[in-house]
């Protein structure tokens, strides 16, 4: 019965831990920004260390809420995210459309809160 119970560990003990929220020591890798039109800005960022897609996600748009910040005007809205994985390297491109008003559409932001919220969990912007 022993026996049994050691074969069965030993998968398991070759297994890395997955980090937890109280571990996660993020890399933020940097920014590339691609203006597509007057008002839509394209996002590229790179990041290790992430527990999730969500993580990438968050940079992305603390990277709009700065951008949107730098050209003066307030706002942005999100139009869509790609975020892929691979090596342990995340990377993810977002499109965001800006604006000096609030844009119609459920997922706007306000940029000068966004950035703020960004610096207080540590997450750089543009």
């Amino acid at each position: 019965m022993k026996a049994a119970w050691i074969i069965t560990a030993l998968p398991l003990a070759a297994c890395e831990p997955v980090p937890t929220a109280e571990q996660f020591i993020p890399d933020y890798r940097g920014v590339e920004t691609q203006l597509l039109a007057e008002d839509l800005v394209q996002f590229d960022v790179e990041m290790t260390n992430a527990l999730s897609a969500q993580d990438v996600s968050n940079y992305a748009e603390c990277a709009a809420a700065g951008y949107t910040l730098i050209r003066g005007w307030g706002f942005a809205r999100h139009l869509r995210t790609n975020v892929n994985e691979e090596g342990g390297v995340w990377r993810a491109d977002a499109v965001y459309t800006i604006s000096p008003a609030l844009p119609r559409g459920i997922k706007t932001i306000d940029a000068e809160v966004v950035a703020a919220a960004c610096a207080e969990k540590g997450i750089p912007t543009v």
